[in-house]
């Protein structure tokens, strides 16, 4: 039996526990619940905090588990990345208060609060920086308003919250984070490796559902090739001829980000009858 790990709290949860469900798992009908057997798709799921995840998984006593980017990373367990999952985006900075100017050099000699100890102490280590990180479990914003620290280092979304703290993030990103389904490093070839195949084939198909989207339009033949420029699909366009042989009709699956300017383009070159659909699943 396949045993996936899933957060059982936090930002990630709940749209982990979406995408599984759409890609035909069972859910959990109680939060309080830690594990869950599906008997029909062989797997078992457990849900624990993100933090911990990667160390299950990178022990080997789970096969699979979604977590943050940053989470794994931080953890220095032997796990790889399968799949980027397109949620829980963030990013990971240092952050000072703000009336200064900061710079990485700043953070020579200072005491860095953060909930990512491994994170920022790999990250110094390759500015050459020495400096003194104190861990904390969380809210290391206010680290620096008790005299705990002189600067932090933590996950960043709206910025909203450094602004509440009178904190401004300084210096490239840290990390680019979002959440991730990770394997053991090594795991090619074992018991569960057409299972975790199976899996990860069917969440990269919601996954690929929520980023595109299927465009069908009118195009006369005479701008066949601009338009299916625009539109080139994944592996090539269907294309098929209507009653004007002047015409064709066009199907394409394009980027759900970029649908709208992808329609100005192809309407400001002739195309006509332009429909966007949405797509719940994609094999490919």
């Amino acid at each position: 039996m396949l045993r996936v790990a899933v957060p059982n709290k936090g930002s990630l949860s709940e749209a982990a526990g979406e995408i599984l469900a759409e890609a035909g798992y069972r859910r959990r009908r109680d939060p309080k619940d830690l594990t869950v057997v599906d008997p029909v798709n062989n797997v078992e799921f457990f849900f624990l905090r993100p933090k911990d995840i990667a160390i299950y998984v990178g022990s080997g006593q789970l096969d699979l588990g979604i977590t943050g980017r940053d989470l794994a990373a931080d953890s220095d367990a032997p796990v790889r990345e399968r799949l980027s999952l397109g949620f829980g985006n963030s990013t990971f900075r240092y952050a000072g208060p703000a009336g200064r100017e900061w710079s990485p050099k700043d953070l020579a000699g200072k005491r860095i609060a953060t909930s990512f100890p491994n994170l920022v102490r790999k990250d110094l280590a390759a500015q050459g920086i020495e400096a003194s990180v104190i861990r904390l479990d969380g809210a290391v914003e206010i680290s620096i308003q008790l005299g705990v620290a002189d600067v932090i280092a933590d996950v960043v979304g709206s910025g909203r919250t450094l602004g509440l703290h009178d904190l401004v993030a300084f210096g490239a990103p840290l990390c680019e984070s979002e959440a991730v389904l990770i394997e053991r490093d090594g795991a090619d070839g074992d018991d569960n490796a057409s299972a975790r195949d199976q899996l990860t084939a069917r969440v990269q198909g919601v996954v690929f559902g929520q980023q595109y989207l299927m465009l069908d339009y009118d195009c006369p033949r005479a701008v066949l090739e601009q338009a299916t420029a625009v539109t080139p699909g994944l592996e090539s366009p269907t294309i098929a001829p209507l009653a004007d042989p002047d015409w064709v009709a066009v199907r394409a699956l394009v980027p759900r980000r970029d649908v709208n300017a992808i329609m100005d383009e192809i309407a400001a070159i002739g195309a006509k009858a332009i429909l966007a659909s949405d797509i719940r699943f994609c094999r490919f």
